[in-house]
């Protein structure tokens, strides 16, 4: 169960990274820059870290890697070391059939995580109905938070009936929206109104093309002859792990804004095309996103964040073009990027361990 402080936290919206992995020169988990990232994070002023998820790279479960549960006690361990004064979220991404899914979840737990974010893509052919089955049983052993992937990379498509019924699954508290779909967002987001639940479900955005937006709209409909609103409260998101710093101060300046009553939102319309843009450059949507995580990795290893780049699978890397794309947006928008703070924070870091 999470406490009343943190489900605070969760619904009234926050900055959560999704982890990358650190690896050294020969593909091997380097542990100190695993911590410093997650340092970096909180230090940042992020309200929680998605570990073992789609940018901490899948293939950490395969036993010739077997780094499923290091990267989820690496973390754990650091922010429970950290003692922050404010709620910190932990969310361990989960995937799998029902069997790996548990066992997954049961380390989870363990490691004293608040939530699982609930992969779907193992379920291909099965019926929305058998998926539903998984959901409730992950839900019954932890707070679930639910991730519509999108199908580019793996995902499946659902109906606005599973989500309803999603929605209405005790201790789903969450929806991470990634389906870069605007038909499927409204689907989702449409089905959350129509619950009961409705008021216990939390919805970030994972739409890495429209974050802003998302995060600016409300939604609106007729729900039994009432007008029900729901909106986007944070993100969860892999373009989040990097430039947190500024994505920390984006959503702040969003929030500001809703609570003046938008009073001119041209300025913000053009701020989701900027973020949309810098997006472009690390995802690499422009060749299928092939270079998404690789991407994500320059972004921190030019910051001096990692030593380097490399994946677990050594085909994965930067697209071609993509360094300079990397670079031109860096360049062209500087208020969106938190180098100056990531060197200012690395210093004082590097002291903190030396100590």
């Amino acid at each position: 169960m999470l406490s009343e402080e943190k489900k605070e936290l969760l619904y009234s919206g926050t900055v959560i990274p999704a982890h990358p992995l650190a690896l050294n020169e020969n593909r091997e988990l380097d542990e100190e820059k695993q911590r410093r990232l997650t340092r970096y994070y909180m230090a940042a002023g992020a309200g929680g870290v998605a570990v073992a998820v789609h940018t901490t790279q899948f293939e950490i479960r395969d036993a010739e890697h077997n780094l499923f549960e290091p990267v989820l006690r690496l973390a754990a361990e650091e922010v429970d070391a950290a003692d922050l004064k404010r709620p910190f979220l932990k969310i361990a991404g989960v995937v799998g059939k029902t069997e790996q899914a548990l066992k997954e979840a049961e380390l989870a737990k363990k490691y004293g995580y608040d939530m699982v974010l609930l992969g779907m893509a193992a379920f291909k052919t099965e019926t929305e109905e058998e998926v539903l089955k998984h959901v409730a049983t992950i839900a019954k052993k932890m707070p679930v938070f639910g991730f519509y992937l999108q199908t580019t990379i793996g995902g499946r498509a659902f109906s606005y009936d599973f989500w309803k019924a999603f929605a209405d699954t005790p201790n789903v508290l969450g929806i991470k929206v990634a389906s870069f779909n605007r038909y499927q967002t409204i689907d989702v987001v449409r089905a959350v109104c129509a619950s009961n639940r409705k008021d216990e479900i939390a919805l970030y955005t994972g739409n890495d093309d429209n974050i802003v937006n998302d995060l600016l709209t409300v939604y609106r409909f007729n729900v039994a002859g009432k007008q029900v609103e729901k909106r986007f409260v944070g993100g969860l998101l892999g373009h989040w792990a990097a430039w947190t710093g500024k994505a920390v101060t984006l959503l702040k300046d969003i929030k500001a804004h809703i609570a003046a009553g938008y009073p001119d939102n041209s300025e913000f319309l053009t701020r989701n095309i900027e973020v949309t843009d810098m997006n472009a450059a690390i995802f690499d949507p422009f060749h299928g996103f092939h270079g998404c995580i690789a991407g994500v990795h320059q972004v921190l290893y030019q910051q001096g964040l990692l030593d380097g780049i490399w994946c677990l699978n050594p085909n994965e890397d930067l697209s071609p073009g993509q360094l300079e794309e990397i670079r031109r947006v860096s360049n062209d928008y500087p208020h969106l990027i938190d180098d100056d703070f990531v060197k200012e924070w690395l210093q004082t870091d590097s002291q903190m361990v030396a100590r």
